[in-house]
């Protein structure tokens, strides 16, 4: 079953990249221990759009890090393969680009600055290293000219800012487009706020008239009508998606759907409510993909994390809950899921809602010494661990 939305009069019928033209202007977000492989694949066989692999650091990679090459395994339909890299060290980050673009087929690349983790920035990356605002073009340029030979695109992510006293944002955009980056991503919110509050979403629009490479929005994408309203709001070239799709793969569906719909006043089907069956056969499909890509023992430890996710708000007893959420076989989890009852319809007042980590805003931001006492830190050593793991 399905509801309707309007069909907004404008909507980007694509997404362009550099050379890459992405058919739904919808990207799935870096998330750290969710967005494998065989996420990934499932996402994609919902509905068109681009499809990022997990977060990988740059020395990582370079230095041939076990944890980062187990990181870096695409799904043999994965065409267009797409990574997000993280790094503070321009030197690193262009090789890291190379060995990408050189030995693993990237389509696309993607630099973090938006992560909000303590124990990232308070060594200068993810969300702080934008305050640095040489550095910051040292790395672009590093990493766009490393991919440019090989006709791969460079976007980066970031957020506003560190604080509303501290913002970066536009000043990122600028140096982005400067940099030959082909598009730059903005998620709504501070470091401080992590992922509390609303994002602004103002502030994309602001971000869309400040520079001329696209834009990409971030935060509050819920449903398929929140990406509507966005890009509608903003003006903004595309959507990028994290939370939203947690326990729910189907949203890409929505979203497919919603892009697609002719520019028209005819409503358009773009909310998918499966029964407790059909979310329990993407649970089982879920479980396959990452056994197939993992193991069973492993892929059935990964999958436990998002068992909460797909049952929130429907009636599935505790010890139920439980069970599933320590299966460790793909037979216990079949009997297991045969206990769901599949005529169970979806819960409505689940739609709109947030999922996934929210809290309350940081005290501070964690940064180096003397972090604030500039704005340029071209030439500056910041410590990059081998093996990283955040979000943005």
């Amino acid at each position: 079953m399905s509801g309707t939305t309007a069909t907004p009069s404008v909507l980007p019928s694509g997404l362009d990249l550099g050379s890459l033209h992405v058919a739904t202007p919808v990207v799935l977000a870096p998330m750290a221990g969710i967005t494998n492989a065989a996420y990934r694949r499932l996402c994609a066989e919902q509905g068109a759009g681009l499809y990022v692999c997990e977060m990988i650091t740059s020395r990582g990679l370079v230095e041939r890090d076990e944890t980062t090459q187990k990181m870096l395994v695409f799904d043999e339909l994965e065409t267009v393969r797409s990574v997000q890299l993280y790094g503070t060290d321009p030197v690193y980050v262009g090789k890291a680009t190379e060995i990408l673009c050189a030995e693993y087929g990237v389509a696309h690349i993607d630099l973090n600055f938006g992560c909000p983790v303590p124990k990232v920035t308070r060594k200068g990356g993810g969300g702080a290293l934008p305050w640095k605002r040489g550095l910051l073009a040292e790395i672009l340029e590093e990493a766009v000219g490393a991919a440019t030979p090989y006709g791969v695109p460079v976007t980066m992510k970031t957020r506003k800012g560190l604080d509303d006293d501290h913002l970066t944002y536009l000043d990122a955009g600028r140096i982005a487009q400067e940099a030959g980056c082909a598009a730059i991503a903005l998620h709504g919110r501070t470091v401080i706020q992590a992922y509390s509050g609303a994002a602004d979403w103002d502030a994309i629009a602001r971000l869309v008239d400040h520079v001329d490479i696209p834009v990409l929005g971030n935060g509050d994408i819920w449903e398929a009508a929140d990406a509507v309203r966005m890009v509608e709001q903003t003006g903004a070239a595309g959507v990028v998606v994290g939370r939203g799709c947690l326990g729910r793969p189907w949203l890409f569906r929505d979203l497919a759907a919603a892009f697609a719909a002719p520019s028209s006043v005819e409503p358009v089907e773009t909310r998918t409510l499966p029964n407790l069956g059909e979310v329990r056969d993407v649970m089982r499909r879920h479980a396959e993909l990452l056994c197939q890509h993992m193991g069973e023992e492993r892929g059935c430890k990964e999958f436990r994390k998002h068992v909460s996710w797909y049952l929130k708000g429907f009636a599935a007893g505790g010890t139920l809950r439980r069970s599933l959420a320590l299966v460790d076989t793909l037979a216990s989890l079949e009997v297991l899921l045969a206990e769901l009852d599949p005529d169970e319809p979806f819960p409505v007042l689940e739609l709109g809602t947030p999922r996934g980590r929210q809290g309350s805003p940081r005290a501070r931001v964690a940064l180096p010494d003397g972090w604030l006492d500039d704005t340029d830190g071209s030439g500056l050593h910041l410590h990059e661990e081998a093996s990283e793991t955040t979000g943005g």
